[in-house]
């Protein structure tokens, strides 16, 4: 059975695996759900319609499927998943999504959440995210696997964050970022490739020249931006890095694109 400690508060029907640990002084709610090897190790909050995946730990002072902050909320019933091998830590915050949004907020599985961290009402967290302590998203935004979001940044709602991302620390995000993106600053400007976290994916010395090739056509080429992603288009076939971002980019063109402060490339 279960393993709860007799300070907390577990309402009943919440679902528990049979493995799950439960510290002092938590408290669920009645819709929550917990897998598998799920450990909460003391002092946690976990309300709503929430469901938390297999061997996810949760460290004290967290609070995840709070009501979202938003004025639009009317309690109605929405939901908030949270996968499998995650590390919640010390008051991270996940709220249940909205009726506007989807009602679903989603974080994927190998998720790190340092203390403060937050994911807003109705966000899609990609596998294998790590936020660093007090990032922070605004509701509805989209981050893409293997992203590492810097202490203390900070991302406007709506804004969609490509995979293999690299937010820097104290970045406001306000724009779209292209798959392996590298942003830093207060108003947050692309500053080249996020050429680390694509080594460590497995892309070798002449696909960082490609990909690189591809960031100086699109950013820095002649003409217009759409005449240059047609040109980058061409290259989507033979290029996993040109299709990435072509493939991005079209998905939803009603924002603007995060785009590099000045006409130079960093190189790592």
């Amino acid at each position: 059975m279960a393993k709860i400690d007799p300070t907390a508060r577990v309402e009943n029907p919440a679902g528990l695996a049979d493995d799950v640990e439960i510290g002092p002084y938590s408290v669920l709610g009645p819709d929550v759900v917990l897998e598998a090897g799920v450990k909460l190790l003391a002092h946690v909050n976990i309300q709503g319609a929430t469901t938390i995946g297999a061997r996810t730990t949760v460290y004290p002072f967290a609070a995840l499927g709070t009501a979202p902050q938003s004025v639009h909320y009317k309690g109605e019933r929405s939901e908030l998943f949270i996968g499998s091998d995650c590390v919640i830590r010390e008051h991270a915050t996940a709220s249940i999504g909205t009726a506007g949004g989807g009602g679903v907020t989603r974080i994927g599985n190998g998720v790190m959440m340092m203390t403060g961290s937050h994911v807003g009402h109705d966000c899609t967290v990609g596998n294998s995210v790590i936020f660093a302590n007090n990032a922070v998203l605004g509701g509805h935004v989209s981050v893409g696997e293997f992203t590492f979001l810097g202490g203390q940044c900070a991302v406007h709602q709506f804004t969609r964050i490509g995979a293999q991302c690299m937010i820097s620390g104290l970045t406001g995000v306000r724009e779209d970022v292209i798959p392996f993106g590298n942003v830093l600053g207060q108003a947050g400007k692309l500053v080249g490739l996020n050429v680390i976290g694509m080594k460590r994916r497995g892309f070798s010395k002449s696909d960082l020249h490609a990909a690189r090739v591809v960031y100086r056509d699109l950013f820095f080429g002649e003409g217009t931006f759409e005449a240059r992603l047609e040109a980058v288009r061409e290259k989507a076939a033979t290029s996993a890095f040109a299709a990435a971002v072509v493939s991005f980019i079209d998905a939803d063109r009603k924002r603007p694109i995060c785009q590099p402060s000045r006409g130079v490339i960093k190189e790592e």
